[in-house]
């Protein structure tokens, strides 16, 4: 990376220059409209979302459509600001009733649910001549999916998870309309410094050019900066959706034909295309006590992770037990490492342009554990299904293979695969090892 702005003043010229280059960028990727003012801000989305609640949200009444459980931190907000809101909820898997919405309300919603794995899939229900303002907390749908500027007066969302980047910066996107509210209501709270947006009744414009709050990290600037252009370089906006749908649709694909697993999603309409959620859905593990599927959930990703095929695949704490984010689209630090890692679950990796998904046979969760036991209990809860039912579940699937060439693979999963009958080759290694070389 370029270290030039690095351990200068985010206010001298070069510090100012990066984080005017973020902006600038973020613009032209997103096709941002000239209308639209954009700012780095502290505190990554959450800090985004709650500066513009806690600036903007009074002067009219709030409808709030979480969806998932970051959304219903803003419920949280709205309850602590006294606001009059409406909340429509929704249970895991599914959208709140967004034709509920109001013109004459602020709409606060989360287009794509980080932890419920649904997305809205259209901004058809935000009326055109609305009389309040929208917030739409976009963190986990930005770059991946499209976002209908003529509807959304304020749109957040963070780098770490747009682009996995690094954390604690957030964006704020503001319409004309939005910048006419903030000039036009002044709360009757008090705002913290963190969140003023105004000078002397006016909007300060100088956030939008770089002058931010408070300090940001000029390196983690640095890094947002360079994978800005490793979008630009995959084809931009259009780039990375088609990316993100491509990945999803090897994992919806391999879902399809595997009974033990499903969406969360309940409409494959509205199924998140960066955060995808799963769910075990047999009979053996649905049936014990939440506490202990939520144990076995924890323990199927922890085998995944052990096995190189996912990282991070656990659902989150407060969503219901599964895998969540098995496919890691955005950043190019975060792709699939190899086919042989996502192979294992048929999944392409999508930065060789010439590999084929070869799915391989994955033995069902409860065959887990190398000694026949459970993954979920050391007491084998879970009953260990027989060989042959095995296969009949994964019927259709291609065997194992004889030969696995690999980037690069744990020694745990190498031992894994030569327990199974699967020498393992490292291309790195033929590479050094070749006439040559």
């Amino acid at each position: 990376m370029n270290d030039e702005a690095l351990g200068r003043s985010h206010r001298a010229k070069p510090g100012k220059a990066k984080l005017k280059e973020a902006i600038d960028r973020t613009r032209a990727i997103l096709g941002v409209p000239d209308t639209h003012k954009i700012a780095i801000v502290p505190a990554s989305d959450t800090g985004a979302v709650e500066m513009a609640m806690w600036s903007m949200l009074g002067a009219s009444p709030s409808i709030f459509s979480p969806g998932e459980s970051f959304g219903e931190e803003w419920v949280t907000d709205a309850k602590l600001l006294k606001l009059d809101a409406t909340v429509h909820s929704a249970g895991y898997g599914a959208l709140p009733k967004l034709a509920l919405a109001r013109k004459d309300a602020d709409i606060i919603f989360t287009q794509n649910g980080t932890t419920s794995g649904v997305r809205v899939p259209n901004f058809d229900w935000i009326a055109a001549d609305r009389e309040g303002i929208t917030i739409n907390d976009a963190t986990s749908a930005v770059f991946a999916q499209s976002i209908d500027w003529s509807k959304c007066d304020v749109t957040t969302f963070s780098w770490q998870k747009v682009l996995g980047g690094e954390a604690a910066h957030g964006m704020l996107i503001f319409s004309p309309r939005a910048i006419a509210r903030l000039e036009s209501y002044t709360p009757d709270r008090p705002i913290p410094k963190v969140f003023r947006l105004t000078k002397k009744g006016k909007v300060d414009l100088e956030i939008f050019e770089g002058s931010t709050i408070n300090t940001p990290s000029l390196l983690a600037t640095e890094d947002y900066i360079d994978a800005l252009k490793w979008a630009e370089s995959v084809g931009g906006l259009a780039g990375l959706q088609a990316r993100a749908d491509a990945n999803t649709k090897v994992l919806a694909d391999w879902a399809a034909k595997t009974p033990w697993i499903d969406f969360l999603a309940l409409d494959p309409a509205t199924r998140s295309n960066t955060s995808v959620c799963l769910k075990v859905v047999d009979p053996r593990v649905i049936s014990l006590a939440e506490d202990t599927q939520a144990e076995f959930a924890k323990k199927l990703a922890s085998l995944l992770e052990k096995e190189g095929v996912a990282f991070d695949a656990a659902s989150y704490r407060s969503a219901p037990p599964g895998l969540a984010h098995l496919v890691r689209w955005h950043h190019r630090r975060f792709r699939c490492r190899g086919a042989d890692a996502v192979d294992r679950l048929g999944v392409r990796d999508t930065h060789s342009p010439n590999s084929k998904p070869r799915p391989l046979r994955l033995r069902p969760p409860w065959r887990a554990e190398a000694d026949g036991r459970s993954p979920v209990t050391s007491g084998g809860a879970v009953p260990v299904a027989p060989r042959a039912q095995d296969d009949a579940l994964f019927a259709g699937q291609n065997p194992m293979p004889k030969v696995l060439i690999s980037d690069e693979l744990s020694q745990a999963a190498i031992d894994i695969f030569k327990a199974r009958g699967v020498d393992v080759v490292s291309r790195a290694l033929k590479r050094r090892t070749a006439p040559g070389r």
